[in-house]
């Protein structure tokens, strides 16, 4: 296990790494429990530029994807009232000691959540806003993520969206497109790149993700492999 602390504006955040988790399925790692550039981008980017976007204070979050949560916890230091980190069950034990590693276990919570699963996380709460880091990677996955993403969200909802721009990334924001989301890139500057190891910030990108009306949306079916 490794111990990142990460500076993100003027607050620092303690993460730990878990390199021995794996998919119990294929035995490889699961990347997730790792900090991605992404997570870091989405974090800079919501304190620096967000609270001209969004007001932090006293919202509810659900982050999806959480991974190793840098995102989520962030929105907590920003004022969130409430933070629900969701991943798959071996990210979880990560999940938790991270929450507990910044002090954070009285807004932040950890919960499993498979996207395109039929648990609805709406039984725990509405959310304000909703986190997305690195999961435009897999085309393959989209149709279960925008599942998920038409159970969480209502009209109100404000979903932000960070992600490498590979050679993936075009054809996973067009099947979320076919879903009948909107996506408008949203102006980062971000200056604070080398120092986490990120070659250029040309590759990242943050969109608001604008789900459909309700009256529009529907259920879309997910294949499992």
């Amino acid at each position: 296990m490794a111990m990142r602390q990460i500076q993100v504006a003027d607050n620092t955040l303690v993460i730990h790494e878990l390199e021995d988790v794996c998919d119990s399925a294929t035995g490889r790692a699961l990347t997730g429990s790792w900090v991605w550039a992404s997570s870091l981008v989405l974090s800079n980017w919501m304190a620096n530029q967000g609270p001209t976007h969004f007001n932090f204070q006293d919202k509810t979050v659900l982050e999806l994807g959480a991974g190793a949560g840098l995102p989520g916890l962030t929105a907590a230091q920003l004022g969130a009232s409430r933070v629900i980190l969701t991943d798959v069950s071996p990210l979880l034990p990560g999940l938790l000691k991270n929450v507990e590693a910044n002090g954070l276990g009285e807004r932040v919570e950890v919960r499993e959540l498979v996207w395109g699963s039929d648990e609805s996380p709406s039984q725990i709460g509405e959310f304000d806003l909703v986190l997305m880091s690195d999961v435009f990677y897999n085309a393959e996955e989209i149709v279960c993520l925008a599942k998920t993403l038409k159970r969480v969200c209502d009209r109100e909802t404000t979903v932000l969206a960070a992600t490498e721009v590979r050679p993936s990334t075009a054809e996973c924001l067009s099947e979320l497109i076919k879903e009948g989301f909107e996506l408008n890139e949203l102006p980062s500057q971000l200056g604070f790149a080398h120092s986490e190891g990120m070659e250029s910030l040309d590759r990242f990108a943050v969109f608001h993700v604008i789900p459909p009306p309700e009256d529009s949306q529907m259920e879309a079916t997910c294949t499992y492999k």
